[in-house]
């Protein structure tokens, strides 16, 4: 459930854009009724709607999940402020400008703050994030979890590479192929990458209770 509470807002900008492609009257109809006063010019051609309504149907979900977990007396974690802050200014700028730019650089800015977040605060402070999310529930020497940090930091990084990659270059002409890509593509390789990590854990976790037996 939490998987899915996270991916909503992701969920919702596949979603809404995917509808306003193929109904772009609708979409173009709903963006100069609601975001037309947010809009350099005040109009847009239709063919730019379902991108600047997907963006903002994003910042409104995002809002609502901060204040959903407010509302339930709940902690609302670090990356999620951070997720509101860069949606509220890059699709704040893409409906501004009616230029998808800005919310194709989103991503990238997330996966490069997360893996910054990881980078800064081991070399600052000497605090490895990923032990003290998952120590609870593993016990693992000292240097497989450094191993496990800066393996989600590389991770990270290439994402927001990868990211860039996929947006301006392969589906440069193509918003929707990136849109796609950004919810299955990016979704696959972070499973995947749960999955190759979870098989290297289980073998230190064997070898720690056998040791330790």
């Amino acid at each position: 459930m939490k998987f899915l509470f996270d991916m909503l807002p992701v969920i919702l900008f596949f979603g809404i854009y995917k509808y306003g492609e193929s109904h772009q009257d609708w979409a173009h109809g709903l963006v100069g009724d609601y975001l037309g006063f947010l809009i350099s010019g005040g109009s847009v051609p239709a063919s730019q709607a379902p991108i600047l309504l997907a963006t903002a149907v994003t910042i409104v979900a995002t809002v609502l999940q901060i204040a959903y977990l407010l509302l339930r007396r709940r902690k609302v974690d670090g990356m999620l402020w951070l997720s509101l802050g860069v949606v509220v200014v890059a699709g704040g700028a893409t409906i501004y400008f009616h230029d998808d730019t800005f919310i194709k650089w989103k991503p990238t800015i997330l996966y490069w703050a997360f893996g910054a977040a990881l980078l800064l605060a081991h070399l600052l402070y000497r605090k490895n994030l990923m032990r003290s999310a998952l120590g609870s529930a593993m016990r693992l020497p000292d240097a497989v979890w450094t191993r496990v940090l800066y393996a989600w930091i590389a991770f990270f990084a290439g994402l927001g590479l990868l990211n860039l990659l996929m947006a301006f270059v392969v589906f440069r002409s193509d918003t929707g192929a990136w849109v796609s890509f950004k919810l299955f593509g990016i979704t696959g390789l972070l499973f995947a990458f749960i999955i190759i990590q979870s098989l290297f854990l289980s073998k230190h976790i064997q070898e720690d209770i056998q040791n330790g037996s």
